[in-house]
């Protein structure tokens, strides 16, 4: 293939990677099941409501200990980079890095299909991510651990928002793949908490950010291993078409804070 030729090619997938991502995105219910109670949260942090325990939610985090959670490369749960503080599950800002501190955190089991709830608030210039369909297996080296991203970033004051391509890789979006839609209602508090929610059905995905759909793809097509050979993913093995994978916070070296995490498994 020729040069001009890439580009052109490249220049198709970005451009259908936007209508791939923007397209579906009509009104704010969810195409995939979900209660109502899931854009809801408790008042007491890290705790069910009881409209939410009926609905089968489960909490992945405490709000207390590790419980549940490991280093995404280690076989216990990190003793640097994070620390538990008033319900609140912190990242240490260190050096800005990518997992140069105490690294990622995953869970400790595998999920499929689920519909997930984190809420989380930054701080100026951070960087972090909410990753799904994650295998640890497939970086050992430096860097974070491969899967799926809910990117997490202050647009404003992060390089990252104008890298990538067509806003691939700012608040919300898939990162590196699709950008997350910014229609008339989507809102982001720099300075308190935001939830984040991924609702993942057999291949089809929507991330939500305080109740809004901003993102919708349907993995393991044509399209979406198409916006994969053109990404940064592109030479790890079944990116983003595994079955099931761990859920991971991301260790970017900036300070994140995340509490009220929560997971409802789908049948």
């Amino acid at each position: 293939m020729t040069y001009k030729k890439l580009l052109l090619t490249v220049a198709s997938l970005c451009f259908t990677g936007i209508l791939f991502a923007s397209e579906p995105l009509q009104g704010n219910e969810p195409a995939l099941p979900v209660h109502q109670e899931a854009f809801y949260t408790t008042e007491t942090p890290n705790q069910l409501t009881e409209g939410e325990i009926r609905e089968g939610w489960k909490l992945l985090w405490d709000g207390k200990t590790t419980n549940g959670w490991r280093g995404a490369k280690i076989n216990a749960f990190p003793s640097q980079g994070w620390i538990i503080e008033n319900g609140i599950l912190k990242v240490v800002k260190s050096d800005g890095g990518e997992s140069t501190n105490g690294g990622d955190i995953i869970t400790t089991r595998k999920y499929k299909n689920f519909v997930l709830k984190v809420d989380f608030k930054i701080t100026k210039g951070a960087n972090s991510g909410i990753k799904y369909f994650v295998d640890p297996e497939l970086n050992k080296g430096e860097g974070s651990a491969i899967g799926c991203e809910f990117q997490i970033l202050d647009d404003d004051n992060h390089p990252d928002a104008k890298l990538g391509v067509n806003g691939n890789r700012t608040l919300g979006s898939l990162y590196d793949l699709i950008a997350s839609e910014r229609g008339a209602d989507f809102h982001f508090n720099m300075d308190d908490f935001n939830t984040a929610m991924v609702i993942v059905n057999g291949n089809k995905v929507e991330h939500w950010l305080n109740g809004v759909k901003i993102v919708e793809y349907e993995r393991n097509t044509q399209m979406f291993n198409a916006l994969v050979a053109y990404s940064k993913y592109r030479d790890w093995p079944r990116f983003g078409n595994l079955a099931e994978g761990h859920i991971l916070l991301q260790d970017h070296g900036d300070e994140v804070w995340f509490k009220n995490i929560k997971i409802k498994e789908l049948k």
